[in-house]
């Protein structure tokens, strides 16, 4: 089922199987993806690599990962775009950026618990019903459920990836913020340090949050940032790998090669060949 609105606003909703997984089988040029697995054993590879994902998980993406699909089980996709609603300008209402959408390069994927299932299945329900409908309050009601959806896996995610205990200080908003810096400006900042200015923190209270509630370093987000989208080039596009070197902030080839080998156990010579043959 898919809404359009007059402003280019889109959003789909619908249950997806082997039989109809055209949406997954292309890039993504819309914007936000929630996967919701319904089924065992769904298998798709993002970024170029392979994932196994299991009924009642679920997983966000945006238009910019590269995921295609291996396996087919069942699953629930709910696709928007900015028009319908941007996470980043409208991030004070659901509180999703740099959680579930722009995170760096995490990839988040939590379950939903028996306890939590009532909640989202009424909520699938309810949305489907909207999206039949056909009157001049179907938008706001689909904006609606929409913030719901976006509010219940937040919060799921922030209680089955962070210690909920000391979220109430603000510490998570911290790193959130962190990975949606990282996201805008890995190419050009490099250090913990260069965040740090940006968050008006020291680099110490960084890496001290990170600790409490991050199984990696405040670092070893900015680096598989880094890694992540030297992996997409080399991959996806045909630019030189000097030239890719140059994108991601790297004034020398061999610095970047370096540490690209350092990440990866190779060159970016031997991953692009090793990809093409």
């Amino acid at each position: 089922m898919e809404y359009k609105g007059i402003n280019d606003e889109y959003l789909y909703l619908g249950e997806i199987t082997a039989d109809n997984c055209r949406l997954l089988k292309e890039n993504n040029p819309v914007g936000q993806s929630l996967l919701w697995m319904t089924g065992d054993d769904n298998q798709f590879n993002i970024d170029g690599k392979d994932y196994s994902f299991q009924k009642n998980e679920i997983v966000c993406l945006t238009q910019f990962h590269r995921i295609s699909v291996v396996k087919i089980s069942s699953l629930r996709l709910v696709r928007f775009n900015r028009p319908f609603f941007c996470v980043i300008d409208q991030d004070s209402e659901v509180g999703c950026k740099g959680i579930l959408f722009f995170g760096a390069s995490q990839l988040p994927v939590f379950q939903i618990p028996s306890e939590e299932m009532e909640k989202f299945d009424v909520l699938w329900r309810m949305f489907s019903l909207e999206m039949q409908s056909k009157d001049s309050l179907q938008s706001e009601m689909l904006l609606m459920m929409l913030k719901r959806l976006l509010i219940l896996c937040t919060r799921l995610y922030k209680a089955q990836k962070m210690n909920s205990i000391v979220s109430e200080n603000g510490q998570v908003d911290l790193i959130r913020e962190f990975n949606f810096l990282v996201e805008q400006h890995f190419k050009t900042k490099h250090t913990v340090a260069e965040y740090a200015e940006l968050l008006y923190k020291s680099p110490k209270t960084i890496s001290n949050t990170f600790s409490r509630l991050h199984s990696k370093t405040p670092l070893q987000i900015i680096q598989e940032r880094k890694i992540l989208e030297a992996r997409r080039m080399l991959r996806y596009t045909d630019f030189p790998v000097k030239e890719i070197a140059y994108e991601l902030g790297y004034e020398d080839l061999q610095t970047f090669s370096r540490f690209f080998k350092g990440q990866e156990g190779k060159s970016p010579s031997e991953f692009r060949e090793e990809k093409t043959t």
